[in-house]
């Protein structure tokens, strides 16, 4: 039988994609499949997973360390989830993931609970569907850092506030309860990664209210103004911020309120920047393989405003979407506490989706671009002169081998024999696309990125803790090192009879230290290498003084 009649006689069971027990599978698929197998990336899960191990080794739960330095960029929560499953599971990459993919299944669980309470089981079984097969929110669901567990309080108040707002409109007993609620999700959120977590809820209800008329303005003065709410956030947030207050001063204040967050939206750190319609553009990418899905939900624009319910939802999407826009620091996760609310939206509008091109074309684009990687190394090796650079790219044409080629190709024929089943609705066309991207992207493509750039860092780190020297780190930021070396790697110039690990192109400015008959080279493979330093250090120069 020939693909294309294969696909054509494909019937899904009545009902399969609409059906809670599809769920376990597909979370599973989306945030614990593979959770432990590739090595740390850097910079942001060696950053957290450091300071967490540096957690424990010291006892010092109040201030996170990193490489013996207070590290101010978030607060403590995602630190204490990391440490208890380290504790629990010991020191691996699958307990330091453990807490984001517990998070992210949570957030999907509310997701569901919320839709299903509101609109109907089938719509919250494919909402969460979408969710889960996203492409951002599986990174994010197994990634050692905030931004699960932040998103799981932030849908949590945002759910909740709508049931508030039913509840008190109702006048039911439970509003006050509820409300309580609210406040325990802020004070959660506000200690996983601080203004944000409130900032949101505050914003899209108060724009919620204003378009809904004066009752609803009451109802968000009062519920905005309520001290005891206030006390709630509080008992949960304001211990901690007390004690790091009182273990380290107003270090963490000035560091994360000015830096890690005015600092953020009123300049570029470290390097990310974006032009201004850096999250439209980024939204398809992030979204695949649902982008086209989007775009078949547009001309519901004024139904989806003259609901009550999904006015809400649309509000919470807008408004981060363009506070982010206007910040001056661009990342494309930033966009993901905007992205439940569209989940829902796909998921009620499911049926405009009628278009195959459309809905088909992102990933299918997105398998042609994995399928031509191979191909796009070595002319991308020959547009740079950065020595590290060039290393990763020729690793990179190592590993990209013909297993990842079959792999891939195959999921191109599965995605098209889908293009071509008259007999499946194309919102279940394009869900079955995702589990294919799922397969593809945490199968053959992240383990396969994630042995160019960070097992080479994980192998030196495993050396350098065999070897028990002393050692430091020269130029380079790589946290991980320090994880796997299981101590803290100081930066600075190396002493004589010291380890050294660093990225490749910083071995000329370390020649002008040591020459190089005075290092060893203990391991060197893709953009790092481990060298022992055997000598005195060089005189530095004397710079001639003409003045």
């Amino acid at each position: 039988m020939s693909g294309s009649a294969l696909a054509l006689r494909l019937r899904l069971p009545e009902g399969l994609l609409v059906s809670p027990w599809v769920l376990p599978l597909i979370l599973w698929l989306a945030f614990f499949w593979q959770l432990g197998g590739p090595p740390l990336y850097d910079l942001d899960e060696g950053a957290f997973t450091e300071a967490t191990r540096e957690m424990l080794a010291s006892g010092n739960f109040i201030t996170p360390y990193k490489d013996g330095e207070p590290r101010y960029d978030k607060p403590v929560l995602i630190y204490w989830l990391q440490a208890g499953s380290v504790a629990l599971l010991g020191l691996n990459e699958f307990a330091l993931r453990l807490p984001s993919a517990i998070a992210a299944s949570l957030w999907l669980f509310a997701l569901w609970v919320f839709v299903r309470q509101r609109l109907d089981r089938a719509t919250a079984t494919v909402a969460a569907l979408v969710m889960a097969l996203s492409l951002e929110i599986g990174l994010i669901g197994k990634a050692a850092v905030a931004d699960a567990v932040l998103n799981l309080f932030i849908a949590l108040a945002f759910f909740d506030t709508y049931r508030y707002r039913l509840a008190r409109a109702e006048d039911s007993p439970r509003a006050r309860g509820l409300l309580w609620r609210v406040y325990l999700w802020l004070g959660i959120g506000f200690l996983t990664k601080g203004p944000v977590a409130v900032f949101f809820p505050l914003l899209v209800s108060l724009l919620y209210a204003l378009t809904m008329g004066w009752r609803e303005i009451k109802l968000w003065l009062g519920a905005v103004f309520e001290p005891r709410g206030w006390l709630v956030f509080l008992a949960v947030a304001a211990p901690w911020y007390l004690a790091i207050y009182l273990d380290n001063g107003l270090g963490f204040f000035q560091s994360f309120f000015l830096k890690h967050n005015l600092g953020r939206f009123g300049g570029v750190i470290h390097g990310h920047e974006g032009f201004p319609g850096y999250y439209l553009a980024m939204l398809p990418l992030i979204m695949l393989p649902f982008s086209g899905w989007l775009l078949a939900v547009i001309p519901a624009a004024r139904r989806i405003w003259a609901d009550p319910l999904d006015r809400f939802l649309l509000l919470w999407f807008f408004t981060v979407l363009v506070v982010f826009s206007f910040s001056s620091t661009k990342l494309p996760h930033y966009l993901v506490y905007g992205l439940t609310p569209l989940f829902i939206l796909l998921a009620r509008y499911r049926e405009r989706l009628t278009n195959r091109w459309l809905a088909l074309l992102p990933p299918l684009l997105f398998l042609l671009l994995l399928l031509a990687l191979p191909l796009a190394l070595g002319p991308l090796a020959e547009q740079t002169e950065k020595e590290h650079e060039i290393a990763l790219f020729e690793l990179g044409g190592q590993v990209l081998d013909g297993y990842y080629l079959l792999g891939v190709l195959s999921a191109l024929v599965l995605l098209v024999s889908l293009f071509l089943a008259q007999r499946v609705a194309v919102w279940q066309r394009l869900m079955l696309a995702g589990v294919i991207q799922t397969l593809v992207v945490f199968g053959l493509l992240v383990p396969r990125v994630f042995d160019v750039m960070q097992a080479p860092v994980k192998e030196a780190a495993l050396l350098a803790r065999q070897l028990d020297a002393p050692t430091v780190v020269y130029r380079t930021s790589m946290p991980s090192f320090s994880v796997y070396r299981q101590a803290i790697t100081p930066e600075r110039e190396p002493e004589p009879g010291e380890l050294v690990f660093l990225r490749i192109d910083k071995l000329a400015r370390l020649h002008e230290l040591y020459p190089p008959e005075q290092l060893e080279t203990l391991y060197q493979r893709g953009a790092v290498a481990l060298l022992r330093v055997g000598g005195r250090p060089s005189t530095p120069a004397v710079v001639p003084d003409h003045g």
